[in-house]
């Protein structure tokens, strides 16, 4: 069995990719780069998920298809356009990757597409699994210089408590929902077993680099405009509006649903 990977050289999709490939599955990875690093043994594609005509080589020949797009501009755009072809190629299988309670954030522009593209999914006959993972833990890495530096958690993911999950373990769900039986047409959350908090994580960064860190409880104001020295005006806006929704939304927790 063949399986194609879009988003296949970043967090996620890199796990993914190494995860089917540990399982010998026979994987292709979707790239807009031909130098890419990809992991050992995956097979690379050349194309653009705007460039209809690369997504359908880069299928011919797959047999099921893990779609992650990332968060840019058109990202509703490029993954309905990937569904379409996929649907034209009759894959076996789409394992889409959208967010958890997508539906509860309408005014956040990323996670209402990926609500569309479940929509979608569902609206159709080929077989789908939609994956749904919260706040991923790896997102901390960034920032390294400011916990190790100044000692604070700059993250505005609030004191209510998020769901939070390793992008490890969003990567084994999607070998299972790929790879094995009785996954089309579910939804499952991917979270761990207890919330994160701003003054949570802390703690941990706290007894982790054995100094103290601080949450900091930067104005959303504050933080869109740090945001905007490093991502573009529109995604400094989306990413504002996310973490405004976490705080805003307190009930942002999840109970796992568990493949097996």
């Amino acid at each position: 069995m063949k399986i194609l990977v879009t988003g296949g050289t970043g967090k996620v999709g890199t796990e993914v990719a190494q995860a089917l490939l540990r399982g010998r599955e026979s994987v292709r990875v979707l790239t807009r780069n031909k130098e890419a690093k990809l992991p050992g043994g995956a097979e690379v594609a050349v194309g653009d998920l705007l460039d209809p005509g690369s997504v359908r080589s880069a299928l011919n020949g797959v047999d099921k298809l893990f779609l992650l797009v990332g968060n840019v501009a058109d990202e509703l755009t490029q993954a309905l356009l990937t569904v379409a072809v996929a649907r034209q190629a009759k894959v076996k299988h789409i394992t889409y990757l959208s967010v958890y309670q997508a539906e509860r954030f309408p005014d956040v522009p990323h996670f209402i597409g990926k609500y569309a593209v479940e929509t979608s999914l569902k609206a159709f006959d080929t077989p789908f699994t939609v994956l749904r993972p919260g706040y991923f833990f790896q997102n901390d890495a960034q920032l390294k210089p400011v916990l190790t530096g100044v000692g604070l958690y700059p993250n505005p993911i609030g004191k209510a408590g998020i769901a939070a999950v390793d992008v490890r373990d969003i990567a084994d769900a999607a070998v299972v929902s790929l790879t094995t039986d009785g996954h089309a047409g579910k939804t499952y959350n991917l979270v761990g077993p207890d919330p994160l908090s701003g003054p949570s994580a802390a703690a941990i960064w706290t007894r982790v680099l054995n100094k103290q860190v601080r949450y900091a409880e930067l104005p959303m104001e504050a933080f869109e405009e740090q945001l905007r020295q490093i991502f573009p005006a529109w995604l400094a806006r989306d990413l504002r509006l996310m973490f405004q929704g976490y705080q805003d939304r307190a009930s942002f927790r999840a109970t796992p649903m568990l493949l097996r």
